[in-house]
């Protein structure tokens, strides 16, 4: 397994880590296999979308905001309840084929680590299986 950071700078954010994913399947060497990322945090997610756009994560983190709004009256005494629910829509995981080494997404898309309690430091945990 191969594990990096992530900094986030604003209480909702997108990143595309697709790079860094991508980087993690080239060094362990697996010609056909699945990715498997994982984030181990309450408060965050991971998940495959558009990346060539970058408008589309932030429609997305513009669209979670007013579905699940940050105060709302919420029984967790926090102030993060939120960023609870948020991350329990996207999940916490992600699996992706490896094609001929590489990651198997579609022309558009990318890895997105979607933070919702931010600003942050955070983990993420790539594991890569050879079928």
């Amino acid at each position: 397994m191969t594990s990096f950071d992530v900094t986030t700078h604003v209480r909702t954010e997108l990143l595309d880590i697709t790079e860094k994913v991508k980087d993690a399947v080239a060094q362990s060497k697996v010609g056909s296999g699945m990715c498997f990322i994982y984030v181990p945090h309450t408060t965050a997610a991971v998940t495959v979308n558009e990346s060539y756009d970058s408008d589309v994560a932030r429609d997305i983190a513009a669209a979670l905001s007013k579905l699940v709004p940050h105060r709302a009256g919420y029984a967790h005494s926090e102030g993060n309840a939120d960023a609870h629910i948020k991350a329990a829509m996207l999940g916490s995981c992600q699996a992706i084929p490896v094609e001929e080494g590489r990651l198997a997404l579609g022309r558009w898309q990318g890895v997105f680590f979607c933070e919702f309690d931010g600003p942050r430091q955070r983990r993420v945990h790539v594991q890569i299986l050879s079928s």
